[in-house]
């Protein structure tokens, strides 16, 4: 399985910016879809966004179309949630996740898809 570790999260004011890094170690990252997932307390974890092998193609769930980005650079093994126009409801502990993808193509929005996991790190949206 590949390693992943988070960086990036804090406590910023709402209205404002953060971007998430993820770092992935012991296997070849250009054969791992990625997601961005997050956990609110007393919530479920649910997809942020999600991207393919390839870039080619990636997902956003409705709350943050059009304030966040998703991106990675295979080169240096780190996928990247930039996060916009922050809002108090975007407050959540967030994990960059992995599955191997036969496909370049797919992107994968389950937390049952994958396979690999971070630690988390805390976002903080004060209003």
């Amino acid at each position: 399985q590949v390693q992943l570790v988070e960086s990036g999260g804090g406590l910023v004011q709402a209205g404002g910016s953060l971007r998430l890094s993820c770092a992935a170690s012991g296997r070849t990252f250009s054969n791992y879809a990625m997601g961005w997932f997050r956990q609110a307390p007393g919530k479920e974890r649910d997809v942020v966004a999600a991207i393919s092998r390839n870039s080619g193609r990636t997902y956003y769930a409705d709350s943050v179309k059009g304030r966040f980005t998703i991106s990675r650079d295979n080169a240096k093994n780190t996928v990247y949630l930039q996060m916009n126009s922050l809002e108090s409801e975007d407050t959540a502990v967030y994990f960059c996740a992995a599955k191997w993808s036969i496909s370049e193509n797919f992107y994968y929005t389950d937390t049952a898809d994958y396979n690999s996991w971070g630690q988390g790190t805390q976002v903080t949206v004060s209003s």
